[in-house]
């Protein structure tokens, strides 16, 4: 985990949410990003477009 820059967790993150991977390793990640506070990120990605 640590070998990941933030861009790349922030990313590792989405993209195992997105292929529905197994729910360890996205609670493993998660913690990742809660340790560095980088939630504000992924929460503005998956943020629901306004029109």
């Amino acid at each position: 985990m640590k070998n990941l820059n933030n861009d790349m967790l922030v990313e590792a993150y989405v993209k195992a949410k997105e292929l529905r991977l197994n729910e360890d390793f996205i609670m493993l990640l998660q913690k990742e990003l809660e340790q560095r506070d980088l939630q504000h990120k992924v929460d503005s990605h998956f943020a629901t477009p306004t029109i």
